[in-house]
């Protein structure tokens, strides 16, 4: 055993609780190293008769370690445990105090949960867990009312550039929601929608007001009520991290300097305000002068921005918040943002901006689920990049599955694109092929997937501003068989529980191979995925249970290999699948299946 490499700590991703009852419990160990871990496990204040040992199933594997997992019922709530490891003959016990090789013969020492407390419980609005988001940039998804368009407006499908506008506003997205409808959306995040001075929303000058380029409060509101009508959610982004330069506490303390009453409101580092061979003497986002930062420590600033989170909840009525830069603001800030967010609306989804490891956001206190981008990295990187391969697709989705627990993955924000990022189309090099087996791969993860706006018609585009571009409503300019392929996959995922709740095991991820497997079940419900991640055509045995499996893209019953005989019930079979490069295949294991395009 190499004991270096065993770890647990009792909380956060390791031990939490996932009901009023029930705590999960977590062990990290080096990958292949044991045989068996079990749990040994009881009453801390009666330790003698309530104690027991349960084995651990094997969670899922990185590139360097096992993740062992199990569930303890804790009748009062109350729980010590230690470890039992094995490993080819060799048992150790390994508790809070380190590893013994005999028995322990109390509670003593051993790891401890003090207390299961119900408001500690990690739980997401459960809606989330079965939406399916569509990301809008409203200055470039439809212009409804050009009597509100900039002095400046160019005509509709020209270049993007980073300063040019082409009257996009909220009429026209109430004109296409329709569109959303039939397309399956479920969900939608508006980038920044408050008044600004830039295509992008992103220097907020009013946060209680609809930017007039793009409508007004009342429209908002008629506009968040005619979304609810369809069921379909609205999440706001909200920019508290900083202001922008036309923000009037801003504006004051460009004239007054010091002797302003918000002179407080901002960070800053030398007086008067000026930017200095390039840096700012006040803190920004980056190096952004119309971009100054807040100071989110300060009572006033958080009674003004907690009043703004409540606002649009309560009285407009939107679903939740998606939050910018929002590890560059204080952990005090957002835990009072969350009781302010969720006494307006308990379901609030509240998603943060997190391009890297989120744990410390995620504990209950702060946000339900942040943006993904360690997901949309793999999936880029395994298909479009070639990057990973099946091995290191599989370690990368085994680490963000370890790294937290399933409530927080079930409720994750997934993406493959978005506003700061390559369009999704243009990854794959405008290969359609590449890009659908991007989308299984999206659509069959745990957690909730989000399309970026005319990713569904063929929209491409490089970094910003590539990537904005105006949305295409000239039917016979969109690719519809990319759209009918988008409803296909978003109604397969709304049929199947398994890919939003469901358990993943991978089947196939060997080293220097393009072809990654994996199964998705609940309560009975097996579903199979194989995407082949490269620009040959491919032959594989799958390795699946026994029973009737049928190809969701063809209907069609997939066949056993002739090089195995089906094993006995329960037993595990083989199928012979050949994927087209950049293919896929998802089989589901039920008595009937449709054909889906």
């Amino acid at each position: 055993m190499l004991l270096e490499a065993v770890f647990h700590r009792p909380k956060m991703n390791w031990a939490f609780a996932i009901d009023s009852h029930t705590v999960q419990i977590r062990l990290q160990t080096k990958k292949g190293d044991m045989t068996q871990v079990s749990l040994l496990h009881g009453d801390k204040y009666d330790w003698e008769n309530s104690n027991g040992v349960k084995p651990m199933e094997c969670l899922i594997s990185d590139a360097l370690f096992d993740y062992w997992e199990t569930t303890v019922t804790l009748p009062l709530r109350r729980l010590r445990y230690a470890f039992k490891l094995e490993s080819e003959g060799e048992t150790l016990w390994f508790t809070e105090k380190g590893f013994f090789e005999e028995t322990p013969p109390d509670s003593w020492g051993l790891f401890e949960y003090p207390f299961l407390h119900a408001g500690e419980i990690f739980s997401a609005p459960e809606w989330v867990k079965d939406a399916v988001f569509y990301q809008i940039f409203p200055e470039r998804f439809a212009n409804g009312n050009v009597l509100n368009d900039p002095t400046e407006v160019e005509e509709w499908g020209g270049k993007p550039e980073r300063t040019n506008f082409f009257g996009g506003d909220l009429q026209g997205v109430m004109d296409h929601l329709d569109h959303l409808q039939e397309l399956g959306i479920t969900a939608v995040y508006f980038t920044p929608v408050f008044e600004a001075t830039t295509n992008h929303k992103y220097d907020t000058t009013d946060y209680m007001k609809i930017d007039p380029h793009f409508g007004s409060n009342e429209l908002m509101k008629d506009l968040v009520a005619a979304f609810h009508e369809r069921g379909i959610k609205v999440v706001l982004d909200a920019v508290f991290n900083h202001s922008g330069n036309g923000f009037k506490p801003f504006v004051d303390v460009l004239e007054k300097g010091q002797d302003s009453p918000y002179a407080n409101w901002f960070h800053v580092r030398e007086w008067p305000l000026a930017v200095k061979e390039g840096l700012p003497t006040y803190d920004t986002f980056a190096f952004e002068p119309i971009m100054p930062k807040l100071n989110t420590e300060n009572t006033e600033v958080k009674q003004y921005l907690l009043e703004v989170a409540r606002y649009w909840v309560e009285d407009i009525g939107v679903d939740g918040w998606r939050l910018d830069v929002a590890d560059e603001v204080d952990h005090a800030f957002w835990r009072e943002f969350r009781a302010v967010v969720k006494k307006a609306n308990p379901e609030a989804y509240i998603l943060g901006e997190i391009w890297h490891d989120s744990l410390p956001w995620l504990q209950g206190d702060q946000f339900d689920a942040v943006m993904n981008y360690p997901f949309t990295d793999a999936v880029i990187h395994f298909v479009t990049k070639g990057k990973l391969d099946a091995a290191g697709y599989a370690a990368e989705v085994g680490h963000q599955i370890a790294a937290h627990s399933k409530a927080i993955t079930d409720a994750a924000f997934n993406l493959l694109d978005s506003h700061d990022t390559e369009r999704l189309l243009y990854r794959c090099k405008d290969n359609k092929d590449m890009m659908k087996a991007a989308v299984a791969l999206l659509f069959t993860h745990p957690g909730v997937p989000c399309i970026f706006y005319g990713d569904e018609v063929g929209l491409t585009g490089g970094e910003d501003p590539g990537c904005r571009q105006c949305m295409e409503w000239d039917k016979s300019k969109q690719d519809l068989d990319l759209f009918r392929f988008y409803q296909a996959i978003i109604r397969f995922r709304k049929e199947h529980p398994a890919l939003r709740t469901g358990k993943l095991r991978f089947l196939l991820r060997e080293p220097g191979s393009p072809i990654i497997a994996y199964e998705r079940e609940l309560d009975g419900e097996h579903i199979v995925v194989a995407v082949n991640a490269s620009k040959k055509e491919a032959s594989l045995s799958l390795p699946i249970g026994e029973g009737r499996w049928v190809d969701w893209l063809t209907g069609e019953e997939a066949g056993v290999s002739a090089k195995e005989k089906p094993a006995a019930s329960g037993k595990k079979k083989a199928v012979a699948l050949t994927l087209p490069a950049y293919g896929f295949s998802i089989l589901v294991k039920k008595d009937k299946a449709e054909k889906a395009l």
